[in-house]
């Protein structure tokens, strides 16, 4: 059994980092940006939707945890000079950055290759690939003010086993892969900072919902039950571990 697939944070293990968490209005990035929150961390809230972003900002508030922060912002419309301002913004904020967990999710419908759209294969890139990165490298200078931080990418199991109809999605996936690990070799340097890749496998999901409609989602984990070893990959308890590849299944 791996450490991270059963862990259990203890009290106030995220007090005073700040994390941000991508795609937080839904899925994953909600629940990981709660169970952030309940360890002790101000969550820098970003994702498309403004209300769903209040919605989690307020949940956060319920719980007691520390005021966080939400900036809606659209991955697929993103430039580089906004990702600098963003940076900047958070800066003015928080000083410093000690986590990023990538959760936003690119993705438009399957179809056969000769369906798909060059518009929606670049669309896909700029929010599973180019964004993320553009976003990373302008905190990196925050990240590197922090005595322990960390950058987690929320992988896809495609990206490794691509399949007929995943076309721009799974190429986009591979791409985020192969991000993560020259991020993660190219700032091995850094010995306070670590990145690695999380595969959820299969749990409940708005995009689980798209992709595979007729499946029975009360067999799947709730995104509730993966926020631990994201917790593990943020903390203290992950330390020295990079440039990994977690693989989170139910029956593990």
């Amino acid at each position: 059994m791996h450490p991270w697939t059963h862990f259990t944070a203890p009290a106030d293990y995220l007090k005073d980092r700040v994390i941000v968490v991508t795609g937080a209005g839904q899925g994953l990035g909600e629940a990981t940006a709660l169970a952030c929150a309940r360890a002790g961390a101000t969550v820098v809230l970003l994702g498309r939707s403004e209300r769903k972003l209040t919605r989690v900002y307020d949940a956060i508030v319920e719980i007691g945890g520390p005021t966080p922060a939400a900036i809606p912002v659209d991955f697929a419309k993103m430039t580089d000079q906004d990702c600098v301002n963003l940076a900047n913004l958070v800066w003015k904020e928080f000083d410093r950055v000690d986590g990023i967990v990538h959760c936003a999710n690119g993705f438009n419908f399957l179809s056969p290759l000769i369906h798909q759209k060059l518009e929606e294969w670049v669309d896909m890139f700029k929010a599973n690939v180019a964004v993320p990165f553009a976003m990373t490298r302008a905190l990196l200078p925050l990240l590197k003010r922090a005595p322990d931080a960390s950058v987690v990418f929320v992988g896809e199991e495609h990206a490794f086993d691509p399949k007929a109809y995943w076309g721009g999605y799974a190429v986009t996936r591979a791409g985020q892969h192969a991000l993560s690990q020259i991020a993660g070799d190219e700032w091995d340097g850094i010995p306070t900072l670590r990145v690695n890749e999380f595969i959820p496998g299969r749990y409940r999901s708005p995009f689980r919902v798209k992709t595979h409609p007729a499946e029975d989602l009360s067999a799947l984990a709730q995104p509730a039950e993966l926020a631990p070893a994201l917790l593990w990959l943020l903390g203290p308890a992950s330390s020295g571990t990079t440039r990994q590849v977690l693989r989170w299944s139910k029956d593990v």
